[in-house]
């Protein structure tokens, strides 16, 4: 049996503690060796692209894609799950995945701060409001209780007040909203939007968005000043992430620098030496976690008997 979910099942049936349960397992399962992951590759269209990533696993006992076409701006975007069980051919689920994605994202970053924040960090800086900016914060603030301040910036003066507004946060300048504990960038921006030298000491960077490797949200200064760096896959980053790439390339870092961060969830590395460290976690978003974030909307839908079977 096939179960299809729209996106109205995915909002009912998974919360934001959920998906950082389900991201924080994907990665534990990925260092483990028991999940192969396939980086995203784009297919150009006329006006778009079509992008497919891919994921197996065997503990979870699913494996799938996620495909989205993307033909600039939110509401021209769709991306789709397809679940298969790793046991036998059997299709378990089509799952509409904008808001699925969504989650996901957010959870990464929330475990990357469970992880690498200082302790008791009590402020979140956001640059960028859009959608994908809501969950962060959600996440973040799920993942560490202590925060207690959330600042925003972004460049359009009525989204910034709505996003405040909507998520309990203060408008902030640019300069101000990079000088907190915890700062987060998500934007669509090509050009850097985080300047090293507006970081204070201790803080946690996470930069999800230039997921193309023409794109960078951080200027080099940053990675000079981070003592730790960290990202989703260095597979996936060595193809897709400028933010890692350039400076490579231009001999700011070295890729043996750069750790996974499942190295730090199962303990493998510590991440933080001290408060004082300045540590960044560049995500460009896996396939594993649509698997992981899929199989834990599918399996409560089966124990409430959401969705539409095909």
């Amino acid at each position: 049996m096939t179960l299809y979910l729209t996106e109205e099942d995915v909002e009912a049936l998974l919360t934001t503690e959920d998906a950082l349960e389900a991201v924080e397992g994907s990665f534990r399962r990925l260092a483990a060796g028991a999940v192969e992951n396939r980086p995203r590759y784009r297919l150009r269209l006329e006006h778009g692209i079509l992008a497919v990533m891919a994921a197996a696993d065997l503990e979870l006992g699913y494996a799938g894609t996620k495909t989205y076409a993307a033909f600039g701006g939110l509401d021209n975007v769709r991306f789709v799950v397809q679940l298969f069980e790793t046991r036998r051919a059997e299709l378990a689920a089509v799952i509409e995945a904008n808001r699925l994605g969504q989650l996901r994202t957010g959870a990464a970053s929330g475990v990357a701060a469970k992880y690498l924040a200082r302790t008791g960090a009590k402020s979140l800086g956001v640059i960028g409001c859009g959608w994908q900016a809501e969950s962060q914060v959600a996440s973040i603030r799920a993942a560490v209780p202590t925060v207690e301040r959330v600042l925003a910036y972004c460049r359009t003066r009525e989204r910034l007040e709505d996003f405040c507004r909507r998520l309990d946060a203060e408008p902030a300048e640019q300069r101000e909203a990079a000088a907190q504990e915890i700062v987060v960038t998500a934007t669509t921006s090509e050009d850097p939007v985080l300047r090293g030298e507006w970081l204070q000491p201790g803080a946690l960077v996470c930069a999800i968005g230039a997921n193309d490797s023409s794109s960078r949200e951080l200027d080099n200064v940053v990675l000079e000043r981070a003592s730790f760096v960290c990202c989703d896959s260095k597979e996936q980053s060595k193809l897709e992430s400028g933010d890692l790439i350039e400076p490579i390339a231009q001999g700011v870092l070295d890729w043996l620098e750069v750790h996974e961060l499942q190295e730090v969830v199962v303990g493998e590395v510590a991440g933080r030496a001290s408060d004082d460290d300045i540590v960044l976690f560049k995500s460009n978003g896996l396939a594993a976690w649509d698997v992981a974030i899929g199989a834990a909307a599918l399996e409560r839908a089966r124990d409430r008997g959401v969705g539409r079977e095909l």
